[in-house]
């Protein structure tokens, strides 16, 4: 079993257009390098200076992940990890 991650569709271009992809690693750290190598530049779309970007939203089973522990959180097989790019507007 892996760590289903939903991309959003402005990344997709990234992952040959896969709505969703697969990826393990103990942390979510771990979880985007893994991804990154099959995925070439989607952590830096996500990632800048050892954090998230800012206008990039991680939720992890729903839950966001800036108040779980950003990308030190733990994930583990059958978690799913949702992307979401903030929205501004009015």
């Amino acid at each position: 079993m892996a760590i289903e991650v939903r991309i959003p569709t402005i990344l997709r271009t990234l992952t040959d257009g896969s709505k969703a992809v697969e990826g393990k690693g103990g942390t979510l750290d771990e979880l985007f390098s893994d991804l990154d190598a099959r995925h070439p530049g989607l952590r830096a779309r996500l990632v800048e200076g050892g954090k998230l970007r800012r206008f990039v939203n991680v939720y992890l089973n729903d839950e966001d992940v800036r108040f779980l522990g950003g990308l030190e959180t733990e994930v583990s097989d059958g978690d799913n990890v949702t992307i979401l790019p903030a929205v501004a507007g009015g």
